[in-house]
Formats: structure tokens, C-alpha cells, sequence
């Protein structure tokens, strides 16, 4: 499946690069303000996303389904196969909830039930009935975003990856989209659904589902998106299959699990020295602010650290109108590391005094010792000689040597 995806882009900047790519945008929503989609490194389901499809009435291609027969008879197989229409096609970006819900919906469905319409299966369309049936014929647009997260087992844990065009495209994946008014409201909820295929050989060892990749601009998309073609087909079926071109795979930080937490960090390798959670980079700050001659760097400006918390503080984290899901911050980094010892600390001499504060206590035995003693043995006097090696004696000046009677002295044995 894919349940978050990163797209932290301004509809201005996506109209651009779409345009750049062939594909015609005559609308888009506001870059902020009521109707702004959200930006997100951490898009969640529930959130207001960009997605790009011809410009039909709310109730998709073709004429409208005749008043008499209902909106549910909008699921029959007689649809007609052209809209008779040959003005030129127009196409629109629109922001719209990640989670479908079908336009027969009464109430507003809890987030349990919209988690189960994040994502539509490529075979669930082969035959013509079914939930979907309506969108497919008549409601096909594309999901836009930069890349797309996945995790992978490893035993207890779940390990998330980023998956991303190695060519730094963006990523147009084939979807459903439908309008929905629900009872004693006035307003219309647009929403969408991401459709999945097979994993294709990169994504096997990461999951068995991937979102239908279309390349942008081709002629297979806009065979997808052509508001001509309301009669479910072979083609349109065929369309819905495993990326054949290069991604890129690695794993990002387990902070993205988090619904609501928000960074560039979330896209850039875990193991990266452009990661700033990535604890090399820690003891990659201590080489940095050293210069050659082992001295330390000057401060940063203040210019400059207003410029970090500026980037830091660029991607803005807004709340859904209906969104009470809350997320506790993570507050720890690596900042919080044992500080080294200081150099003052180093170059004191090694050997200490037992009237030191960093000295273990002594045993008991050392405990007869007056404190008197020990202070005065540590002032400046001429150091005691050495004992002899041939004597066994305790050198006292003031104690008579203690007899052993069982074992005579060494020097008894020279007077033989």
C-alpha cells in the first residue's frame, strides 16, 4: 500500500514544473489561504493533496447521468463510449482530501473508515461493479508528490524507507478522485485515492505493492486522464502496471512514523552527512570549528544563525479543520551528549595526592594514618632512600625490629 508520501511543494511550483513537462495546467489552487492544499515532507492520509485531472463537471466525463435513473445507475455498462464533445481538453491542479469518498456517502465517515479508500487495487477495476465502478469510467486523475514512504519488517521493527525517481522527477501516480455532498450541507468535500500494482524488482524485499507510476507528459497518462474515454477498457487496464524506470531506495528516519512531525530530514538518507540526525555528523561539528593550527572557529554570525533557524522553520506544520490527531514532539538530538573533559582537567599532573576529591577511598588499613601525616608527607621534603633489597626489615627510626625466631636473618647467613 502507500500511506504517506512527501510533497512539500507550492501549487505554484507544481504548475511549473508540469508545465516544463508537457502537461497544460489552466488552474490551481491558491499557494496559501482557504483552498491551499497542504506541503508537507509527511503527507498523511487526511490531508489536502495536489492532484491534476481534466477539467469535468462534479460529476465527472460524459453527459450528466439522466435525472430519472438516479446517481447509482451511473454504475451501468451502458455508458456511452464518447462524450460527442470535441472542444479542446483543459486540465486543472486541485486540492483534494487523501481518502475517497464516494458521492452516495450520507455522513461524514470516521478516519477508520477513510484509511480503508486510501488506496484502490489495480485488480479490483477488472470487472465492472464495485465501489470504484464509477470513478474508474468517469473520475481518473493523478496524484502528484516528489516521493512516496514504505517500511519494512525487521523482526520487531519497522524500518522506513524513501522511495523516489532517481531522475528528481516528480511522481504522477494514476488515481480516482469523486465529489461528495453530505446531508443538511451546503459545501462539497473533493476527495482521492492513490491506485496500487505489484512491487516492480527494485521494491520486492520492501513490499508487494507500489502506486502506479505514469511517466509525465506520455502518452499513456494522458490516455488516463482523457475525459473522452467513460467506458472502463483493456487499455485503460493495461495502463495499471509496475514502474519500469530507475528509483532510488534507502532508509529515513524513524521520526516520519509520527503523524503530524514535519522535516527535511524525512527525505534524506538516515546514514548521510547531510542528515542532521545522523549522530557522524556530531563529531563532524568538533572538526569543523577547528582551524588548522588546532585553534577554535570563530562563532557563527548572527546572520547565519538566523539563516538555519529560518530553513529549519521553513516548511509550515498546518491542521486540518477536522483534524484532532495529536502527536507527541520528540525533543532529544545528539546535542545532549556527555561533554568532553576539559583540557584544564587533562594536563594536571597524574599522580594525585590521597587528599584529593577524585581519589577512591582508601582501605582500612590506610585509615590509621592521621590526616596530619598525610598533608605533611605531601610538602616539599627530601624524599626517603630506598630500602635495601637484602633487608626485610620495616625501616622505622623509632621501632626496635621484631625477632623472628622460626626464620633467622639473611645477614646471618654471610657471618658462616
Amino acid at each position: 500500500m502507500c500511506g504517506r508520501f512527501a510533497l512539500p511543494l507550492l501549487p505554484a511550483q507544481v504548475r511549473a514544473y508540469l508545465e516544463d513537462e508537457h502537461m497544460p495546467v489552466d488552474d490551481a489552487p491558491p499557494d496559501e489561504g482557504e483552498g491551499a492544499p497542504r506541503q508537507s515532507y509527511n503527507f498523511a492520509p487526511g490531508y489536502h493533496g495536489l492532484v491534476y485531472r481534466a477539467d469535468t463537471p462534479d460529476w465527472g466525463a460524459g453527459p450528466r447521468p439522466s435525472p430519472q435513473d438516479g446517481e447509482a445507475k451511473e454504475n451501468d455498462d451502458a455508458a456511452p463510449t464518447d462524450t460527442g464533445d470535441k472542444t479542446e481538453v483543459r486540465y486543472k491542479l486541485q486540492s483534494m482530501k487523501w481518502g475517497l469518498v464516494p458521492f452516495w456517502t450520507k455522513r461524514n465517515p470516521n478516519y477508520g473508515s477513510l484509511m480503508k479508500t486510501i488506496n484502490c487495487r489495480d485488480d479490483s477495476l477488472i470487472e465492472n461493479k464495485g465501489m470504484w465502478n464509477t470513478m474508474k469510467q468517469r473520475k481518473r486523475c493523478i496524484v502528484v508528490f516528489q516521493g512516496f514512504y514504505e517500511w519494512l519488517n525487521k523482526g520487531k521493527q519497522k524500518v522506513p524507507h524513501y522511495v523516489k525517481r532517481k531522475d528528481g522527477k516528480l511522481m504522477c501516480a494514476a488515481g480516482l478522485w469523486d465529489c461528495v455532498q453530505y446531508e443538511g450541507s451546503n459545501e462539497k468535500l473533493y476527495t482521492f485515492t492513490v491506485i496500487t500494482t505489484s512491487s516492480n524488482k527494485q521494491l520486492n524485499f520492501l513490499h508487494d505493492r507500489m502506486p502506479v507510476i505514469l511517466e509525465n507528459g506520455s502518452e499513456e497518462l494522458r490516455t488516463w486522464l482523457d475525459p473522452k474515454r467513460v467506458t472502463w477498457s483493456k487499455e485503460l487496464q493495461s495502463l495499471l502496471k509496475p514502474f519500469d524506470g530507475e528509483l532510488e531506495v534507502y532508509p529515513v528516519s524513524q521520526e516520519v512514523g509520527k503523524v503530524g512531525n514535519n522535516s527535511p530530514n524525512f527525505i534524506i538518507p538516515v546514514a548521510s552527512s547531510e542528515n542532521k540526525s545522523n549522530i557522524a555528523n556530531f563529531f563532524a561539528k568538533g572538526a569543523a570549528n577547528k582551524s588548522v593550527d588546532g585553534n577554535p572557529s570563530k562563532k557563527p554570525t548572527q546572520a547565519s544563525s538566523a539563516t538555519i533557524k529560518q530553513e529549519e522553520n521553513s516548511v509550515p506544520i498546518k491542521q486540518e479543520p477536522d483534524e484532532n490527531r495529536e502527536t507527541i514532539d520528540h525533543s532529544g538530538t545528539e546535542d545532549n551528549a556527555p561533554l568532553p573533559i576539559p583540557k584544564t582537567e587533562l594536563n594536571r599532573n597524574v599522580k594525585r595526592e590521597l587528599g584529593d576529591s577524585d581519589i577512591e577511598e582508601p582501605p582500612a588499613k590506610a585509615l590509621k594514618t592521621s590526616t596530619t601525616s598525610i598533608q605533611s608527607s605531601s610538602m616539599s621534603k627530601p624524599a626517603a632512600k630506598t630500602k635495601s633489597a637484602t633487608s626485610n626489615v620495616k625501616s622505622s627510626p623509632k621501632k626496635t625490629p621484631v625477632k623472628d625466631k622460626g626464620t633467622p636473618k639473611i645477614t646471618s647467613f654471610f657471618k658462616k
